[in-house]
């Protein structure tokens, strides 16, 4: 397969000075990492496909923040970087031929690979940073950036990032992974004025997540996310929309509107730490639809243990990287979870017609440090158990309807994406 990295950087690279457009050529190609500049557009055309290169140094090191920690990270198949008026757009397809970076993180089985031995060494918590993997598409400290009706199917990691940016347009983008660990849809981090609208999403984990950093570093940055706004949007395969666990910085005035959720293993999601501070404040979810939807309302602001609190076994004695430490690192003052307050659902049909377990409710936080204000108004919810709540100081459940005939069995308080 012909490699065209070279030859799309050089069209780039002189279409940013005259504000020109680059169109990929018709067929199938292989490319590394291609960095866009700013006042390009970037057309995948409909009739070409790219794949992305299986050769780690094809994807060059970048400062990047990943899941929380800024560190250095392979960069994408197409980036933005520290850029603006950019658009990517076409009906193309980026195919980021994941299986390689998978097969490294959990082995041709699943249960093996850097995973495996990490969690027999005490460290499954580094495992996802230690094995780096390119994602498909990545947008990093830019503005004004629209990315459109293009399709991505099987990222190596995440497919979709966009960090410490603002004023972004996702707009009928197509995200169809495979079962890769860790392929999440769109990741929004730090970010402010950004929309996703018109959206499928299929994916392994998330399908969209968003975050503000975590630790330390994160709280002292305080870069907070805000002003995003998710709509029309239809999610299949993946665990929701996530907001956390990465809530350092601070997240707020998040909407999310018209959005059908079918078989997603969660579909409304809040998730924090016990050492993650920060906040999650006026959210508004409404006019959403689930189908047989395992967790339609999970919301734990102490989320995932053996991955949120960090340390080495008694007995390393290895040298240990720069971000491990920003990993272990523990505030000066404790903070507690995020404090989560003013979050409104409203208008949800939530149904189940196959097999797949339903638990309606899934609400746990601390009592030292409660979700304060929740509203669940309007929500017809036909699930197994009504499942609990508990941690949550003034709520209001307004014309609500749950039917949900089976006992609530506390084997099925476990959802650890």
């Amino acid at each position: 397969m012909e490699d065209i990295t070279q030859l799309l950087q050089r069209e780039i690279d002189q279409a940013s000075t005259v504000q020109g457009t680059v169109i990929t050529p018709p067929g199938a190609y292989q490319i590394g990492a291609l960095f866009l500049k700013s006042n390009v557009h970037l057309i995948v055309s409909e009739d070409t496909i790219l794949y992305g290169s299986q050769e780690l140094a094809d994807y060059p090191e970048v400062d990047n923040r990943v899941a929380g920690i800024n560190m250095k990270w392979p960069a994408a198949m197409i980036n933005v970087f520290h850029a603006e008026n950019v658009m990517i757009s076409g009906k193309g397809k980026l195919d980021g031929r994941g299986e390689t970076w998978w097969q490294t993180f959990w082995g041709t089985d699943e249960v093996s690979g850097m995973m495996a031995d990490y969690a027999k060494k005490g460290l499954r918590w580094a495992a996802d940073y230690d094995c780096k993997r390119p994602r498909n598409i990545l947008v990093y400290e830019s503005q004004q950036v629209t990315i459109k009706d293009i399709s991505s199917v099987q990222s190596g990691f995440w497919n979709t990032q966009i960090t410490y940016s603002h004023h972004i347009l996702i707009d009928g983008i197509t995200i169809d992974n495979g079962k890769g660990p860790s392929t999440d849809g769109i990741d929004i981090d730090s970010c402010e004025e950004v929309t996703i609208q018109n959206a499928y999403i299929s994916c392994n984990d998330d399908n969209i997540s968003i975050k503000a950093g975590r630790g330390a570093e994160a709280l002292a940055q305080q870069r907070s996310c805000r002003k995003i706004t998710i709509k029309d949007c239809q999610l299949g395969y993946g665990s929701g929309i996530a907001i956390g666990s990465e809530t350092s910085g601070g997240i707020e005035e998040i909407k999310i509107q018209k959005v059908v959720f079918e078989q997603t293993g969660a579909g409304f999601r809040i998730k924090s730490a016990n050492n993650r501070g920060g906040f999650i404040r006026k959210v508004t979810a409404s006019d959403l639809t689930m189908k047989d939807v395992g967790f339609p309302f999970l919301l734990q602001t102490n989320w995932y243990p053996d991955y949120s609190y960090p340390e080495l076994p008694a007995d390393y004695e290895e040298e240990i990287p720069d971000y491990w430490h920003k990993l272990m690192a523990q505030p000066a003052v404790p903070v507690g979870p995020a404090k989560v307050c003013d979050i409104t659902i409203e208008n949800v049909q939530a149904t189940k017609t196959g097999q797949q377990s339903v638990r309606a409710f899934f609400i746990e936080a601390s009592p030292a440090e409660p979700i304060r204000n929740l509203t669940l108004k309007n929500l017809f919810i036909h699930a197994d158990e009504f499942g609990k709540i508990a941690g949550v100081e003034n709520l209001r459940m307004v014309e609500t309807i749950v039917t949900a005939l089976a006992p609530t069995l506390n084997q099925n308080d476990v959802y650890e994406r």
